[in-house]
């Protein structure tokens, strides 16, 4: 192998141990380090370090590997450089015009990117291919491009490590993950919080600096290609080379130190954001404020009669068998119903419904992703810093709403219009004892329409009832949880079926048509003989949006929720506050179930409940009671907000617009419970006091 051919590697890998370095020592002085280092103590955090910079820039380095590898003058060869030429250009004309192509179903600016990625592919190679004159100019422009994308992230990497340090004390976790998740908000408070203009003036001033000095030293390597054999050997030492450093890597974990800040410092800020993308929680007592577990617990089980975490529930007289269906809508915010002030006449549906129903009108999500509300609906427990325990490693065999359905001789099944592997739903209900049926499950000749997230609301509609007839011939009562899908971009749906036609991909034709399908859902299910001896429960999963002047707006997580039963279910209004955690427990009350409970949520008709909910991202943690929003956050923040209803012409039961007006003074107490009710939490999620197994 031809050394001087890794001469890129070389010095771009080089670059990256001496910037790696830097911010090591940095870390030593930084205020924030509040520990002191021996001097060979010292030696061995940076040589750990330097060791395992060189085995993840080996494996950064796989995108450079494929530019070289594809580095050839053959490909332009006839007929070769036009078929692929041909085929690039078909692909991008597809991605153009063709109306319903892969990209343009899964919404947003998927397709633009797409379009914009491989149109720019098919002009470069055209330019390759019809100018061959050129060619090694063009090649020089492209290879000075892919040096300085390197060389940039390197150093936007470093400085950004460097205020995450700044601000928590440690490297990379899954708040560096969050800010991915909440791009709008971050790129906001950074615009207002830093220097952006100047800062980043400087970052490209030095990378284009450092960029030209490596390409002078490297670009005569250009000249002569390696060959197909050359390229072979090379392929197979790098594959080598990255298992090496993957097992490498995996070892150098296991060097541990007793002071946290040189555990930190000698990590990798890159490995330590894909463990924390991987793991998806967040340490509560090491972000957050603290009470101590001990009293932790004991103020949060104050709430629940007896003051256990398993304790029996008693129904006030006979148990009702009756078959459930709960359906979690997507992407359902409250203000889409008539009832909260709506104008458009999108749910009408669900608005005719909501008067024959139990209405649950104060009623708030725990979180803006479908996976939070899944986790609430069946879980029963609050959010938890980081990802939702759908999406986590330990997520089987928890105490869950399917498990006490089980207990009374249910069968248990989850329903979903998609492929349920996508965001972990199948391992998360598969795990907990329900049955799946998805869009596996559907013949070819039951799918009237379909895009990238599933089958339509309505094509599910009637498998479901298909699924239902199927269970009730068994004679044993059924508990379906199906999740609706047509209410997500990119909002496409059969045409004729609504008065906003399919290719509008508008939200509210998302939503009319989730209400129309949910119409027909209810149509058929009156035909059938088990429709009397059924409770429907409909409630979203969360709302539309979830961006707003605070960090948790009070309007972002107000859902509609509502039970309904010809002849059980009495017409009503409830309008106690509320959480989505809240929903199962109260239906199984409305049941009389008899069972042993270790959910969090409760029955708002017990005498003991006192109102509040539970709001959050995958960071900020929120308590609404008493009027007062309170936010626990990384860093232990505290903040607090007086809740202010705005006025407007919504009655004041439905009104989910409020002012939060920051308060100057902290509730200790509230403060308190907040602090509690998470850090209990995430304790019993942790030592797994919520799997269904545990005694008492």
């Amino acid at each position: 192998m031809d050394f001087k051919k890794l001469k890129a590697y070389f010095y771009l890998g080089g670059f990256y141990l001496l910037i790696s370095f830097l911010l090591r020592l940095v870390f030593f002085f930084h205020p924030i380090t509040t520990s002191s280092f021996g001097f060979f103590e010292s030696l061995g955090i940076l040589l750990v370090g330097a060791i395992s910079d060189i085995f993840i820039f080996s494996i950064a380095s796989v995108f450079l590997v494929i530019y070289f590898l594809f580095l050839s003058n053959s490909k332009y060869n006839k007929p070769w450089g036009y078929i692929i030429f041909g085929l690039l250009l078909a692909f991008a004309l597809y991605i153009a015009f063709v109306p319903n192509n892969i990209f343009k179903q899964y919404g947003g600016s998927v397709a633009e990117i797409a379009l914009i990625f491989v149109g720019l592919k098919t002009i470069l190679f055209g330019l390759l291919l019809f100018v061959p004159n050129q060619r090694q100019r063009f090649r020089n422009i492209l290879y000075f491009i892919t040096l300085f994308l390197y060389v940039f992230l390197i150093i936007q990497n470093a400085v950004s490590e460097y205020f995450f340090w700044n601000e928590f004390g440690v490297r990379y976790n899954f708040i560096a993950v969050d800010y991915l998740i909440y791009t709008n908000e971050v790129i906001g408070n950074i615009m207002e919080s830093y220097p952006v203009v100047p800062l980043f003036s400087v970052i490209i001033a030095i990378a284009i600096g450092v960029t030209i000095f490596i390409y002078k030293k490297t670009k005569s390597e250009l000249l002569t290609l390696p060959n197909f054999v050359q390229k072979i050997v090379f392929v197979v030492a790098y594959v080598v080379l990255f298992g090496v450093s993957l097992f490498a890597i995996g070892q150098l974990k296991k060097i541990h130190y007793q002071n946290t800040f040189s555990e930190e410092i000698k990590s990798n800020g890159l490995e330590k954001f894909y463990t924390a993308f991987n793991t998806k929680e967040l340490d509560f007592v090491k972000f957050y404020p603290s009470l101590g577990i001990e009293q932790a617990e004991k103020q949060f089980l104050r709430q629940y009669q007896p003051l256990e975490l398993r304790r029996p529930v008693v129904g006030d007289s006979a148990e009702i068998r009756k078959n459930v269906v709960l359906i979690s809508i997507e992407s359902l915010s409250a203000d889409f119903l008539k009832h909260y002030g709506n104008e458009q006449n999108i749910t009408p549906f669900l608005d005719s419904l909501a008067t024959k129903s139990m209405m649950f009108t104060n009623l708030y999500a725990t979180g803006n992703r479908t996976v939070r509300g899944l986790e609430a609906l069946t879980l029963c427990i609050p959010p938890t810093a980081g990802e939702s325990v759908v999406k986590r490693e330990d997520n089987k065999n928890k105490f869950t709403t399917g498990s006490v359905f089980k207990s009374k001789g249910y069968q248990v099944k989850y329903l979903y219009g998609g492929d349920s592997y996508f965001d972990n739903m199948k391992d998360f209900f598969g795990g907990n004892g329900y049955d799946i049926v998805d869009r596996a499950a559907f013949k070819p000749e039951e799918i009237t329409f379909a895009n990238i997230w599933g089958v339509s609301d309505e094509d599910m509609a009637k498998k479901a009832i298909q699924t239902m007839n199927a269970e009730a011939k068994t004679g044993k009562p059924f508990f379906n949880h199906w999740m609706t899908v047509s209410n997500h971009r990119p909002f496409t749906y059969p045409d004729g079926r609504i008065d906003i036609p399919g290719n509008a991909k508008s939200r509210e034709g998302g939503v009319k048509y989730t209400d129309y399908s949910i119409k027909k859902f209810f149509e058929m299910a009156k035909k059938q003989d088990w429709y009397k001896n059924t409770i429907f429960v409909i409630v979203s999963d969360h709302c539309a949006s979830s961006a707003g002047k605070t960090e948790l707006p009070m309007d972002k997580y107000r859902i509609p929720a509502m039970i309904f039963s010809e002849g059980l279910i009495q017409p009503k209004e409830v309008s106690t506050l509320m959480s989505q955690i809240d929903v199962m427990p109260t239906l199984f009350g409305l049941m009389n179930f008899n069972y042993e409970s270790q959910f969090l949520g409760q029955d708002i008709f017990k005498s003991n409940y006192q109102p509040r909910a539970y709001i959050a991202t995958y960071q900020d943690l929120g308590l609404i009671k008493d009027n007062i929003l309170t936010i626990i956050s990384p860093t232990k923040k505290v903040k607090q907000y007086d809740l202010k209803p705005q006025k407007n012409n919504i009655p004041a039961i439905y009104n989910p617009y409020f002012d939060e007006v920051p308060r100057t003074t902290i509730d200790e107490r509230l403060k308190n419970e907040t602090v509690a009710t998470y850090e209990a939490t995430s304790y019993w999620l942790k030592n797994k006091k919520l799997d269904k197994s545990v005694s008492k």
